[in-house]
Formats: structure tokens, C-alpha cells, sequence
């Protein structure tokens, strides 16, 4: 077991340092200073491994959401978006790859978590309206959209960091409040400012400025 823990540390070190398919299971026993029939002997292929990768991770995912309180509310939302935020990192190269990505077995699971998370969007929106935290919807399919543009922004927050450069300075949480947040009702931007406090609500990202003159140029 210490050696498949071994194994299995050192492959998603690789993997996030220069990704999946850059990494051979010869190269990936040279840096554990193993044979290579020594590793096949815990895992026969890369396949094998990648499932094995792709199981510890769901496990800890689902460890972590289990400790969350069950009813829906955007305190679960925040806590489901840092969730995922952590996990991106730990667990970089498969956000990252589509080949990864299309993988049978890592492709059923996030689609059913993808499912659940848009699902557990729309019981917080819904459960928000029913408090009165959030106005009712007035063009048919807009919270659908919204629910789903949560998820979005919460999965695919990493790729887009590494497209405009690994040290942007918006918050991932912070554009998802953005999208929420015309939305709510005064009582819920009270009951928003209460958790997360007035710095916060006031600081979700750089002003917007009106002058059009600064966007257009002859």
C-alpha cells in the first residue's frame, strides 16, 4: 500500500507538472527510481492508474461535500465553489486535459457531478425566491441559465486562468456573486452582506467605467 501511495503522489505531481499524455509509465518509474515491471506490477497501464488517480479524488470530493448542511443555500454554494477551486489544483492535469476529460470512467463521473451541481444550483435559487432573498423569475429560463452559468464559472475557472495568465487578479467567487446578485431582493442582499460582510459585497471587482470614448478610437 505505501508503495501504490507512493506511486500514485508522484504520478499527479507529474501529470500536474507536464500533463498526462507527456508522461510515460518508463519515465514515471525513472522518477521513483523503480523498474518499470515493479510499477506495472501495482498498476499494468496508464488507464489503470488514471481510474485509481480519478477514485481517490472523488472520494475526498465527496468526503469534503458530506460535511456541507443539507439544505439548499448559498452558504453550500460558496462552499461548493471552494470546493472545486481546491480540487483544480490538487487534481490540475485531468481539469485541464480533454482527452482526460473524455476518459469513459472520469467522463460518467463528471458528468453526474456536473448534473447534481447545476441541480443544487437551482434548489438554492429556489429555496433563496421561497425566503425572499431572491426576486422570482421574470423571463422564463433565465435561472436555468444562471444555474448553469454558475457551474460554468466554478469548472472551467482554471483553464480560463491559464489562457489570459496564471495571475489574474479576479476572483472566481466573487464573478459568480456578480451574476447572483442583480437577482437579489433588498432582504437578500442583507442577509449576503450579514455572511460575508460589507467589504466584501463591496469589492467584487474593478469598477466599471461608463466613459465610451475610452473603448472607441478613430
Amino acid at each position: 500500500m505505501k508503495t501504490k501511495l507512493k506511486i500514485i503522489q508522484q504520478a499527479i505531481r507529474l501529470f500536474n507538472q507536464s500533463g498526462f499524455s507527456a508522461i510515460s509509465l518508463h519515465e514515471l518509474a525513472q522518477y521513483l527510481e523503480m523498474s518499470r515491471g515493479n510499477l506495472t506490477y501495482h498498476f499494468k497501464d496508464k488507464s489503470v492508474l488514471l481510474e485509481v488517480i480519478s477514485n481517490q479524488m472523488w472520494s475526498k470530493i465527496e468526503e469534503e461535500r458530506s460535511k456541507s448542511r443539507k439544505l439548499p443555500s448559498f452558504e453550500n454554494l460558496h462552499n461548493e465553489v471552494q470546493l472545486y477551486y481546491k480540487f483544480q489544483k490538487e487534481y490540475a492535469f485531468i481539469f485541464l486535459d480533454i482527452h482526460v476529460l473524455k476518459h469513459p470512467v472520469i467522463k460518467k463521473q463528471f458528468r453526474k457531478m456536473t448534473e447534481k451541481t447545476i441541480q443544487d444550483n437551482k434548489a438554492a435559487i429556489a429555496f433563496a425566491i421561497k425566503l425572499g432573498n431572491m426576486k422570482k423569475e421574470v423571463i422564463p429560463g433565465m435561472y436555468h441559465n444562471v444555474a448553469f452559468i454558475t457551474w460554468m464559472l466554478t469548472f472551467y475557472w482554471l483553464p480560463q486562468q491559464i489562457i489570459r495568465g496564471e495571475k489574474t487578479k479576479e476572483d472566481g467567487e466573487k464573478m459568480i456573486w456578480s451574476v447572483l446578485l442583480p437577482h437579489f431582493t433588498d432582504k437578500g442582499l442583507q442577509s449576503f452582506q450579514s455572511f460575508f460582510g460589507k467589504d466584501y459585497l463591496n469589492g467584487l471587482g474593478q469598477a466599471f467605467e461608463e466613459d465610451i470614448d475610452q473603448f472607441i478610437s478613430f
